[in-house]
């Protein structure tokens, strides 16, 4: 049976899990689904997401205001969710999350027609039914076309891996004394686990708002305000 079909009864071009597309045949036939709502083509594979649990739903949900909370402190950041990128011909993941920063401000990333291409600096997954993707194929992608930080958050484990990138491709990093991760991408973006675990927005923000008030980030937000062009 076919994952999904498309709203005109006569067409036969459907969107199976396993199909090997280009990105032009894949983005036609799920641009004509107009209920079709997650899909990824990676390495030119079609994966067609399983349903979101509560774990991730929340999970996702909490990370997307931090990074929301984030942006709306440091110039020319801007947050995603669940959007679709162009990263490459057979590569149109949907990360959960990211972080990017504009082209206009200095960032590495671009836009192609409706999407967004390159790679966004940070993409931060959520992995529960993903969790191999996450881990496997989704990584090597960010890996190799530039993603300079990548975050995978596992709630039923409570454990967060975040890797960052290097010349020799990505590292895994290890979080500070106090289990606090402070991204090396954005200074100044903190997160403790321990709180997105417990879904304790207040405690969550209020480690973000140290992180906040550190020089590190307002240097780092100078320099992007001065970058602006």
């Amino acid at each position: 049976m076919p994952v999904a079909a498309l709203a005109d009864p006569v067409s036969t071009d459907l969107l199976f899990e396993g199909d090997s597309l280009t990105t032009g045949e894949f983005l036609r036939r799920w641009e004509d689904i107009p209920d079709l709502k997650r899909a990824e083509l990676i390495d030119g594979i079609v994966y067609m997401p399983s349903p979101v649990g509560l774990h991730h739903q929340e999970c996702q949900a909490f990370l997307a205001g931090w990074l929301n909370f984030y942006s709306l402190a440091t110039p020319g950041c801007r947050p995603g969710c669940e959007g679709t990128w162009l990263m490459g011909e057979g590569q149109v993941p949907q990360p959960d999350t990211t972080l990017r920063i504009l082209p206009e401000y200095g960032g590495q990333s671009g836009v192609t027609g409706p999407y967004a291409s390159g790679a966004p600096e940070l993409v931060v997954e959520v992995a529960v039914s993903s969790r191999s993707r996450d881990f496997g194929a989704k990584k090597r992608l960010y890996e190799r076309t530039g993603v300079r930080e990548y975050v995978i958050a596992v709630p039923r484990s409570q454990e967060l891996a975040s890797f960052f990138l290097t010349p020799n491709g990505f590292q895994l990093a290890e979080n500070d004394a106090d289990g606090v991760f402070r991204s090396r991408c954005f200074p100044g973006l903190w997160l403790d686990p321990q709180a997105l675990w417990a879904l304790d927005l207040p405690r969550m923000n209020s480690v973000l708002q140290q992180g906040l008030a550190t020089p590190e980030h307002a240097g780092f937000a100078a320099r992007l305000a001065a970058a602006k062009r």
